[in-house]
């Protein structure tokens, strides 16, 4: 727990209680209200808990206002620019970057993992063809607590490592699958002479009929990618993770329901609803009138991929992202693409126009990842999933650090009750 040097007074009907204030290493002071129910006889309420520290946490740091965003002390920019997936995720895991040798058998364990249970293949052919990804995904990863009994036991640190590197190797693979399935195509088994990002697209892409060669630039877009969506400190699909946890919940469990969380428009799905956008205005000529609606404010059209609920000012992962997008479409030579001529019109429109500097409406990360995962030729089904497999390793993080914390707790918010009173049963004859 952060450091308590700091008081805070409540007045409440003539009474005064003093709440402990918790100082973080950065960011806001929080008022600690565990016993104000005990104390005082009542809740505190916020929806959306926007106001609410529900943990304390080593892990990620976002400043929103000032569009920062830390994993383990280190800026999101400089670990895209120069670090790569894989390394990220050690540094989430374990709180530092790792030195070559670290890095080198970290890289090998998971290698080493990527293969799923043989018999797990029958899970996939149990769901419709046009089932969405995500719905495998939550199908599948739930279910491999039916095949790694050998860590499923939180309270055994070892069994919690065994799972988190099973997590981190196989999601790619599942997520690869579920593609692969949908299309009507032949799984392709993973193959440990690739690194991870260009494993995965090879397992996406490739078909047993023809050679298939992985694109370093690509390769390099989709470990972006990856590395950007990695962790995003106490968001809904991680406060889903944690709240899972709080019971006692087995770890694929519950990461399945944070795969079940991410699934949502308003969140892991953000990216799909930015292209499904871009498909719904169609042409370049028509981006006016749709950017008059977004101004309208009694229209409900919305700009998708663009501002962001926590960054108020620019988005720290989509500079580089952008760079990433400029790159493939210059890669793949896409110039006649009318979706991406109308992303790319849209952004600059958009970037220029003075209504949505003054709203701070600026071209987020899922605007990018869109564009790019669309230029390699994903459907807009599979944004979700490899956004599920990005951040996999962040929930997997926020779930060993809550495991470890001495004050952990199940889950069990309270509620500010709107219903009826207590009244008595009425037979059903007397109604």
């Amino acid at each position: 727990m952060a450091d308590t040097r700091k008081t805070a007074t409540l007045t409440l009907d003539g009474k005064t209680y003093d709440l402990p204030i918790h100082s973080p290493t950065v960011g806001p002071d929080v008022v600690d209200i565990r016993k104000l129910y005990a104390q005082a006889g009542v809740f505190t309420y916020d929806p959306g808990f926007t106001s609410t520290a529900a943990c304390d946490s080593a892990i990620t740091f976002i400043d929103g206002e000032e569009g920062v965003l830390l994993h383990r002390g280190y800026p999101i920019g400089q670990l895209a620019a120069d670090s790569h997936y894989l390394e990220v995720c050690y540094l989430l895991l374990y709180g530092e970057l790792p030195s070559a040798e670290q890095l080198e058998l970290f890289e090998t364990t998971v290698t080493k993992h990527t293969m799923i249970h043989e018999q797990m293949h029958n899970f996939f052919r149990g769901f419709r063809r046009d089932a969405h990804p995500m719905a495998t995904m939550v199908g599948v990863v739930g279910a491999m607590s039916a095949f790694y009994h050998d860590s499923t036991d939180i309270n055994d640190t070892w069994q919690r490592e065994v799972a988190s590197f099973r997590l981190i190797a196989k999601m790619p693979t599942i997520a690869a699958m579920a593609y692969k399935y949908s299309i009507g195509q032949p799984f392709v088994y993973p193959r440990n002479d690739l690194d991870y990002a260009s494993n995965f697209l090879n397992m996406c892409f490739s078909v047993p009929a023809e050679d298939y060669v992985v694109d370093p630039i690509l390769a390099r877009a989709m470990d972006r990618i990856f590395t950007l969506h990695a962790d995003h400190e106490q968001n809904a699909s991680t406060s889903t993770v944690r709240l899972a946890s709080s019971s006692g919940a087995n770890p694929f469990a519950c990461i399945a329901a944070g795969i079940a969380c991410l699934w949502g428009p308003a969140h892991g799905g953000a990216n799909q609803a930015c292209l499904e956008m871009l498909n719904e205005i169609g042409t370049v000529d028509r981006i006016p009138e749709f950017i008059a609606r977004a101004k309208d404010k009694d229209d409900p059209f919305r700009l998708m991929g663009f501002g962001h609920r926590v960054y108020k000012n620019f988005d720290p992962r989509a500079t580089v992202m952008k760079q990433s997008a400029d790159e493939v479409l210059e890669l793949l030579g896409i110039h006649n693409n009318p979706i991406l001529q109308v992303a790319k019109e849209l952004e600059r429109e958009a970037l220029e126009d003075p209504y949505f500097a003054e709203k701070k409406l600026f071209p987020n990360v899922d605007f990018y990842s869109g564009i790019i995962l669309e230029a390699m030729g994903f459907p807009t089904s599979m944004f979700t999933p490899i956004f599920a497999l990005s951040r996999t390793v962040g929930w997997i993080s926020q779930w060993k650090e809550q495991l470890s914390d001495p004050d952990l707790k199940i889950g069990r918010p309270r509620q500010l009750y709107t219903g009826a009173t207590a009244r008595d049963y009425v037979e059903v004859e007397d109604r």
